[in-house]
């Protein structure tokens, strides 16, 4: 479906199914360089399964029109649009990567408006080495096969994920050369690096969010390594928060690699 947010034109895949004021709402957010389809089953699966799905692309991205956000607290403004847009009173947010800093920033801004935090590949600081930032910027093409090379545990998806024997190298590379070039005015491979590299507000939302929170990690994550979600978990644990963490033997796409075990973890938490 499409949606006009802060006057632009921004898509969010449903599933196929018509939002239904009578049931909970899950804001799929997706990461640097991706968009909507990186959740493809999740997202499909709880659409069907009683749930409102929407899997945004985020402006400037995709099929979405408007400004491609420069800050995390720039897209979390949009997500807080976005809700209102649709008509959504509450949602639960789940985001990957880039994404999942925005889910958090956006669930610290919108408290009880928010009623799950699902945080995918996530870390904090999420820092982002000079050399993909530089080649980010001027050999895109060399920044987005290191990505998929470190963003990787498998070669082949496994037959619930893409398809079976599904080349998720090739996948990535392909759906990250799409989203770039989606949009000539503004390299969002870039700009999306700079703001992860850059938010500074981690601790903070953690310790104003007031819904439960869900961290799914991946132990062979070689872009947000697991361990570099500890701060986040031991913030919102000091805070009081109800904290949830799944670890996957998987890299950096849980969506892809590990796409059932994904699914159970966020179906079982959205539903407890």
């Amino acid at each position: 479906m499409e949606l006009l947010v802060n006057g632009a034109r921004t898509y969010c895949y449903t599933g196929g199914k018509a939002l239904d004021p009578a049931k909970p709402t899950v804001v799929f957010i997706h990461g640097v360089l991706n968009d909507h389809s990186v959740w493809i089953l999740q997202s499909r699966y709880l659409a069907n399964h009683g749930f409102n799905v929407l899997a945004v692309d985020l402006p400037g991205h995709a099929r979405s029109a408007g400004e491609a956000p420069s800050s995390v607290e720039e897209a979390a403004g949009f997500i807080a649009a976005l809700l209102d847009a649709a008509g959504v009173p509450r949602a639960a947010l789940v985001g990957h990567s880039w994404g999942s800093l925005i889910a958090l920033e956006a669930a610290a801004r919108l408290k009880d408006r928010v009623t799950h935090a699902v945080l995918v590949g996530t870390a904090y600081p999420m820092k982002v080495s000079p050399a993909l930032i530089e080649s980010s910027l001027n050999e895109p093409e060399k920044a987005l096969r290191m990505v998929n090379v470190f963003s990787r545990s498998t070669l082949a998806a496994p037959p619930s994920a893409l398809g079976p024997g599904t080349w998720v190298y090739g996948a990535g590379m392909a759906l990250g050369r799409r989203v770039l070039r989606s949009n000539p005015e503004v390299n969002v491979f870039h700009r999306g690096f700079v703001a992860c590299d850059r938010y500074a507000n981690g601790e903070a939302a953690m310790q104003a969010l007031t819904c439960p929170v869900l961290f799914v990690l991946g132990a062979l994550d070689q872009m947000t390594q697991a361990r570099a979600a500890k701060t986040l978990i031991d913030t919102g644990k000091a805070a009081g928060k109800r904290v949830q963490v799944v670890t996957l033997p998987v890299g950096h796409h849980q969506m892809t690699e590990t796409p059932d075990a994904t699914l159970f973890a966020i179906r079982d938490f959205l539903r407890a």
